[in-house]
């Protein structure tokens, strides 16, 4: 149980750690469009001029690239996260 004294984030951090939080987010997931959709069907044909481990840089891209992108994605997220909540004050 909180105590009384205690005082949560003031209005004018709530309203910045969210505009934060929603900045990161579509960053986030403006990058894992650009691999996803991007790379494995916009920009295939330009990759498939690469390739790793023998199959086209475009192909692998869109089965495996995005993936590794995501889960890559989810770890800066969660650090992200951690930090602006300490920033600005955000109990958990």
């Amino acid at each position: 149980m909180p105590d009384k004294n205690e005082t949560g984030p003031s209005v004018a951090n709530q309203a910045a750690y969210w505009k934060s939080t929603l900045r990161l987010t579509l960053g986030l997931l403006s990058i894992w469009f650009l691999a996803s959709f991007g790379a494995g069907i916009l920009f295939r044909e330009a990759l498939d001029n690469f390739s790793i481990g023998g199959a086209p840089l475009g192909f692998w891209m869109a089965q495996n690239g995005a993936i590794y992108i995501f889960l890559i994605l989810i770890v800066i997220y969660c650090i992200r996260m951690t930090q602006l909540e300490k920033k600005y004050g955000i109990k958990g």
